[in-house]
């Protein structure tokens, strides 16, 4: 019996099946019925076995079915449908607990393909959004994926920011993609999964990887002594497995975490499932979708696309106007004289009270002091509020006056109760956060008939320095100290400085600034965009691969494009607006919270997105990139890119208290962020200004030019009118006279 979908078939042989194109076996699994097994020693053993029959059903579809039985006498009945669903195939699994050995305590299964003729996991390149990019060499080690030598690679599906694993061939090119079916998590019946071998009853998640196992059974103990022993099961070879419910690791190389004298360094794998009871029966549904590409790129592209269209969450509902004024309000109530004009706004609060915990004054990054300064200026005039307008001015003003090194290059943090600068680096993506937002309110004050060439000289001075350590590649270093010496030697975040010195090009007609920008964009794009370095923009971590460095990827390129028009970096462009998509949480699944205060206890936890790799649950930092997605739209007419612009613009609002239901004492923030990939928010609840510095910048900026805060609204205008629009340096730098 065979099913065909696109240019492959799906064949059952000798109870197993292969699937094979042109007449080559890609994928194979010979024992497709394969039960973990939880047994009274508390160690998980493994059987596996050949279906006993299959046979046609409705709709073209086939049933495999068979009995599965246990060493200690449980039976387990696997009834698997496959069937076409679009190019791919859905595979329905039932799987029913007929009788209980008495050792027997609880179980799990996986839909698994062996990977013809893979030797290795570095064979291939892998996708697993915000977890795993290609040989994920840019990750910590403990994340999946990084330490070829684990024997299974699985992430719980809660974890990723959307449901799918995909595995491509690196010689060949072909990909095969495992993924849900359906965003029908429910809420797991344990608030805690975080030990080796856990039954839950009521636990609906799984997880997706590759694993190469042993023969051997691998049960962590609780102190992290590996229990090995021989298995009933049969292994074939590296597969792509899904796992129900869910097992998360193997994770390697990590830290002992208890001081024992001990002969190996432990790793995790945590493993739940289901209760071995008589008559209880579980059930989950697997896509499974193939294809071929000559690059990782478009595979990734594909994969995130084909699922995102399946399991977007629906979008909410948000009144952008209102949450714009909310949140310029805010700034505008707490910006204040810290002292010696230190004007500024806190480091951090706790919400709901607004309880201030942190007075310090940082020129971007998660401080975005400038930044707020500018939108302040934006939103006075605008609106015509003097008070706004002012007290954005004397932000900016501070950091003129005060926030240049000897060298010229921008200091990085200002302590008002020491009336001192911090001792930080000078950071390549802090730098430019900070002097984008002056150079902007120059010209946006210059526009207004208003001059200060102290500020213009300030953003000179500073690109002056970095035009001194700029490298002869076309690169910078990651940091640097106040006198210009290497302090990190990392080259990733190159790309961070880019738009400023285009958009200081653009004031100044000093064309060094715009050779320097298009050296430091080749080597971008050789290195970021070709060699997928998007790595290091978060500078709290360490460098490793973050959501981050794909939007200042975004930022350099399309002020590239924007400069030149050339179709080079428009494809740098897309590419890293593909890559930085797969950071959101594009489904939704439900968790525990325990802070009724909190707006994600009754609301959806998408458009949320990890920070870092490998990490689960997140912030609303992706709010940043709806002006930029819109933009993206307009420029290729791709409307997958003007529902993305859509989701994150109003679904990263889910974590606001916008018409201030929730109580909170400034009304429309939002806590930081928080970790939910357990099903459990677990967060701070605290506040930091770059959280509404992300959704005022691009709101304000869609209003700017094209008339609206809200994606709708942008949407009223002609195709014409908004193409025209769109080129933003047509008029950025003109003044009157």
């Amino acid at each position: 019996m065979i099913l065909k979908f696109g240019n492959y078939e799906l064949s059952f042989e000798s109870g197993g099946v292969k699937i094979r194109r042109g007449g080559e076996t890609l994928y194979y699994n010979n024992r497709p019925m394969y039960a973990f097994v939880k047994t009274a020693m508390a160690v998980t053993e493994f059987f596996d076995s050949a279906y006993d029959a299959a046979a046609e059903s409705e709709g073209g579809a086939i049933l495999a079915t068979g009995i599965l039985q246990t060493p200690n006498g449980s039976k387990l009945r696997f009834e698997d449908l496959y069937k076409r669903a679009g190019e791919g195939i859905l595979i329905s699994r039932t799987l029913t607990v007929l009788s209980k050995g008495e050792d027997d305590l609880g179980f799990a299964s996986k839909i698994s393909f062996v990977l013809n003729g893979a030797d290795t996991i570095r064979d291939y390149d892998c996708f697993a959004p915000a977890t795993w990019y290609k040989d994920n060499e840019y990750a910590r080690p403990h994340v999946i994926g990084f330490d070829p030598d684990c024997e299974y690679h699985l992430r719980k599906e809660t974890g990723l920011t959307l449901p799918l694993f995909a595995a491509q061939n690196k010689k060949s090119g072909e990909t095969i993609m495992l993924s849900r079916n359906k965003a029908d998590l429910t809420l797991p019946g344990r608030r805690t999964h975080t030990f080796s071998q856990m039954i839950d009853r009521e636990c609906t998640a799984g997880s997706i990887g590759l694993s190469k196992p042993e023969n051997k059974t691998i049960s962590y103990l609780y102190y992290g002594f590996p229990v090995r022993k021989e298995t009933g099961a049969s292994a074939d070879g590296l597969s792509i497995d899904y796992v129900y419910p869910a097992t998360d690791g193997q994770t390697g190389r990590m830290d002992q975490v208890y001081n024992i004298d001990y002969m190996m360094k432990t790793k995790s794998l945590n493993r739940i499932l289901h209760p071995m009871e008589e008559g209880f029966s579980d059930h989950y549904e697997v896509r499974l979708d193939l294809s071929a590409f000559g690059e990782f790129y478009p595979m990734m592209r594909w994969a995130w696309r084909s699922v995102y269209r399946r399991l977007r969450a629906d979008l909410f509902q948000v009144d952008q106007n209102l949450q714009y004024h909310n949140n310029i309000r805010a700034m505008k109530l707490l910006a204040r004289d810290y002292g010696d004009d230190a004007w500024g706004v806190p480091f951090s609060a706790f919400l709901p009270d607004m309880d201030v915990d942190s007075i310090s004054l940082q020129f971007g990054f998660v401080g975005q002091q400038p930044g707020i300064g500018y939108q302040l200026m934006v939103y006075g005039l605008r609106e015509n509020v003097e008070e706004a307008y002012d007290k954005g001015r004397n932000i900016i003003r501070f950091w003129v006056k005060n926030g240049a090194c000897g060298s010229g290059a921008p200091r990085g943090c200002y302590s008002p109760i020491n009336r001192a600068f911090e001792p930080y680096p000078i950071w390549l993506r802090m730098s430019a956060d900070g002097l984008e937002n002056i150079l902007d309110a120059y010209v946006l004050a210059r526009k207004n008939h208003e001059i200060h060439a102290d500020w213009l000289e300030f953003c000179e001075n500073a690109a002056r320095f970095f035009l001194k350590v700029q490298n002869e590649d076309g690169s910078f270093y990651r940091a640097y100290e106040e006198d210009g010496r290497m302090r990190m030697d990392s080259k990733a975040n190159t790309i961070s400085i880019v738009r400023f010195f285009i958009q200081l090009f653009l004031v100044t007609g000093n064309s060094e600034y715009k050779d320097a920008a298009i050296k430091a964009g080749e080597w971008s794009y050789t290195h970021i965009y070709r060699g997928f370095e998007y790595r290091g923009s978060t500078c709290d971590n360490t460098d490793i691969m973050d959501n981050e460095s794909g939007i200042y990827a975004m930022f350099g390129f399309l002020s590239l494009y924007d400069l030149t028009g050339e179709e080079k970096w428009k494809d740098a462009l897309l590419g890293a607006a593909d890559y930085t998509e797969t950071w959101t949480y594009s489904w939704h699944f439900p968790v525990y919270c325990d802070d009724p205060g909190s707006p994600l206890s009754v609301r959806s936890i998408s458009g949320q997105s990890p920070v870092v790799i490998g990490t689960g649950g997140g912030d609303m930092y992706m709010a940043a990139c709806a002006y930029l997605y819109y933009r993206i739209y307009v420029i290729t007419g791709d409307a997958h890119y003007r529902d993305y612009a859509e989701f994150i613009h109003n679904n990263s609002r889910n974590a606001n208290d916008v018409d201030g239901s929730f109580g909170y004492a400034v009304r429309g923030l939002s806590w930081e962020g928080g970790a939910f990939a357990d099903q459990v928010l677990h967060t701070l609840h605290h506040w930091l200004p770059w959280v509404t510095y992300v959704e005022l910048d691009p709101a304000s900026r869609l209003m700017d030019t094209f008339g609206s805060y809200d994606i709708e609204g942008c949407g009223k205008l002609s195709e014409e009118e908004k193409k025209a629009r769109n080129r933003i340096y047509e008029n950025y730098a003109k003044f009157p006279v």
